[in-house]
């Protein structure tokens, strides 16, 4: 049992499950946005989408093995830990990675499949090489997550063309650059140290904290952008997302204060995922009441 529950860990870290399941998240939002139900033509999609997900993550910590050794909040994965050889995790990921992306055509032809696929180039051979050249790499990088509710958007016979996947699409993006900031806020120590440039060499902390306020201003904007194109439906809804742009604009003021206090970055961190959580949520129930 204890080698059992050793397994599962080291799958799961490897795959990063939790950031995996998101991702699946997000395309079933994708599909019940346009769809307006959940039907068996997102089954395959949403299996592709978590495999190659999946693959991406565990090919991440293999092309990253060496700086995760470095660092103390990565030190422990199960590549550098030793818990893992990395040739077993390229035989593991590759596969993955083909088969997420052969289901998803399966399910819902070429331009979905696609575009899954390009999401683990992005990921693996753009922006993963990137982070080592510029301290700004997150910002192109965060165009994956973008990718999979666009994959649902299409399973669910959505166009491409559609001006509510553009503001769909963009607020994803948005959303995803505070996040590494916030962690730059807390890590950024450990991230130099690994050797990745880093924006806190340019930027003190009070300059960076500065720039995420304006981010996650922007990100609400945009949030009620979701709603004026008509994303959501219900009164009940549009209520919820308003509220949850306000609220995210008024706990991230306190990135502007000049507090004697120790900044706890992580805190912010966790704020932003519920936030983004109950959107998401929202995202994919609201258009199955209406």
């Amino acid at each position: 049992m204890e080698n059992f529950k050793k397994t599962i860990r080291i799958v799961s870290e490897l795959h990063k499950f939790r950031i995996t399941f998101s991702v699946t998240l997000t395309t079933l939002a994708g599909f019940t946005l346009t769809a307006g139900t959940i039907d068996n033509r997102i089954f395959l999609p949403l299996l592709g989408i978590f495999f190659l997900s999946s693959g991406a993550a565990a090919f991440n910590e293999y092309q990253e093995r060496d700086m995760d050794a470095r660092m103390e909040r990565t030190r422990k994965r199960p590549i550098p830990s030793g818990s893992i050889k990395a040739s077993t995790v390229l035989v593991i990921s590759l596969p993955e990675i083909v088969a997420g992306t052969v289901l998803v055509y399966i399910g819902s032809g070429f331009t979905a499949a696609l575009l899954g696929f390009t999401a683990f180039v992005w990921y693996n051979v753009i922006y993963t090489p990137l982070k080592k050249l510029s301290p700004f790499a997150v910002i192109p990088g965060s165009v994956i997550g973008a990718i999979p509710p666009m994959v649902g958007w299409v399973a669910g016979g959505g166009s491409l063309l559609d001006p509510k996947l553009f503001v769909l699409a963009f607020f994803f993006f948005m959303s995803q650059v505070p996040h590494f900031w916030l962690l730059l806020l807390r890590y950024g120590d450990d991230y130099d140290a690994a050797g990745f440039p880093v924006i806190n060499k340019i930027l003190n902390n009070t300059q960076i904290k500065r720039v995420t306020f304006v981010w996650i201003v922007a990100t609400s904007v945009n949030i009620l952008l979701l709603v004026i194109v008509g994303l959501f439906q219900t009164l009940f809804f549009k209520i919820i997302i308003l509220l949850a742009a306000i609220w995210l604009v008024f706990i991230f003021s306190g990135l502007l204060k000049k507090s004697e206090e120790k900044f706890n970055a992580v805190r912010y961190f966790m704020l932003l995922n519920i936030v983004l959580l109950v959107i998401i949520l929202s995202m994919v129930i609201d258009p199955l009441l209406y």
